[in-house]
């Protein structure tokens, strides 16, 4: 079979064309936007009635606002469904994630006397409500539900509530079910897409408002987060998959092209690239393509096709230090590295959501099994955001006491700044105070 695959030689890209290597299905608000916001408004203002009427149109569940929440009684029939096999593997899973986010855990609160008489510290405490998106529009993601579960319920958010989208038939994913009650979360929103987030936004007559949604969707919720920011955190950005699979010319071409398309078979708008400084590699890897895409079933087989045809494909470097500043300007959610030294580089790796190194780390294994967190920031979110962790479910609050001695440190200091900034009112209240503890 032939197969089209993107292919890029840095050094004859003008910027323009470079900037387009970087492009993303997720940067696309445009297209979506006017649609999502039509959605959004009608959320806001009709509630359950406009929620149920997309979920009817765009998952082709027809429900009313009683089944919009999954029954005690539909998470034991999920348990009878799900093969002894697959569960054992959640919960093997679960555990790993677990593991991995309780070493996250912050202490609780510090302080310390910076200087006689001032003490400052600070308190670590939950958010209060967090709404988890576990999308399905490409399948079920019961990976997904323990990567959001496992850290909100060990950060002990007090209200967790989790949105997944129904099938046809009214009902959820049995295995993601399994994997929600055994993390502990078990309020569960038959709802997805922009419609999902709106309805976290704002709250309707069903659904609890949450202050924050984390997880990872389609471009609709990706633009409905963006839009809805102020009224709602919308966590990190994580919108279609994307990897980068770094190799040098040690790398097996077989292990490359294989994890080449991971990312790749999550979805036409996903972003999966090979970037490497051996043209021999990326020629063996294009040549291993069609052989193991042939192997897929057709869904995923089309999927993977569109990615290396559109925003995925072979980047090839002028050498190791070209390839690390290409990557580290792409931010890629997922890094995949293949070279004869990946310790030698992992500090030069500045911008990614996680870095995966060596021949067997793969990107299935850091999916699912490793523990680390896979929900991850997209487009570029990696230069400035983080995997999900504990932080993405608590806040932290400064606090301070100041004694006498210290007063009349801080009094000359505060008062000084005040008069600079132009703040009457801040230069007296620290005059008073001072003047109070110097008589």
């Amino acid at each position: 079979m032939q197969v089209k695959i993107n292919r890029f030689t840095l050094r004859e890209l003008a910027p323009e064309a470079r900037r387009q290597v970087m492009v993303r299905a997720q940067g696309d608000f445009a297209s979506v936007e006017e649609r999502t916001r039509e959605i959004i408004e009608n959320v806001r203002a009709r509630g359950d009635e406009a929620l149920l009427e997309y979920t009817e149109r765009f998952d082709g569940a027809k429900l009313d606002a009683s089944r919009l929440l999954v029954t005690p009684e539909e998470f034991d029939e999920a348990e009878r469904l799900v093969e002894p096999a697959l569960k054992t593997a959640i919960e093997q899973a679960v555990a790993n994630v677990r593991r991995h986010h309780r070493a996250q855990l912050p202490p609780p609160s510090w302080m310390e006397e910076f200087q006689p008489g001032v003490i400052s510290g600070e308190r670590v405490v939950p958010i209060a409500s967090a709404g988890l998106y576990v999308p399905r529009g490409k399948g079920s993601f019961p990976s997904v539900m323990m990567m959001l579960a496992v850290p909100a319920v060990l950060a002990e958010v007090p209200h967790i509530a989790v949105c997944t989208p129904p099938g046809p038939d009214g009902t959820i994913d049995a295995a993601t079910l399994v994997t929600a009650r055994l993390c502990g979360v078990e309020r569960i929103f038959k709802m997805g897409g922009a419609q999902a987030v709106a309805a976290f936004a704002f709250g309707t007559e069903s659904v609890d408002r949450v202050d924050k949604i984390v997880g990872p969707g389609n471009q609709y919720v990706s633009a409905a987060k963006r839009l809805l920011y102020g009224q709602i955190d919308p966590g990190l950005p994580a919108g279609p998959s994307e990897s980068i699979v770094l190799c040098d010319g040690h790398a097996d071409p077989e292990v490359a092209a294989r994890e080449l398309l991971v990312e790749a078979e999550h979805g036409p708008d996903s972003a999966a690239l090979l970037v490497t400084d051996s043209t021999a590699l990326a020629d063996q890897v294009e040549q291993l393509i069609p052989g193991l895409l042939a192997k897929l079933p057709e869904k995923r087989r089309e999927f993977c096709e569109s990615v290396l045809a559109g925003y995925g494909g072979i980047v090839i470097a002028e050498d190791l230090d070209d390839s690390i500043a290409f990557t580290n300007d792409y931010a890629p959610e997922h890094l995949r590295v293949l070279v004869q030294q990946p310790f030698e580089i992992l500090s030069r790796l500045v911008n990614a959501g996680e870095v995966l190194l060596g021949e067997n780390t793969s990107i299935a294994f850091g999916n699912f099994a490793i523990g680390l967190n896979a929900i991850l920031p997209t487009g570029g979110g990696a230069r400035s955001h983080s995997c999900v962790g504990i932080e993405e479910f608590v806040k932290r609050s400064s606090f301070a006491y100041v004694t006498d001695q210290g007063a009349r440190t801080l009094g000359p200091i505060a008062i000084e700044l005040a008069k600079y900034e132009g703040f009457p009112g801040h230069r007296e209240a620290a005059q008073y105070i001072y003047d109070r503890t110097t008589k």
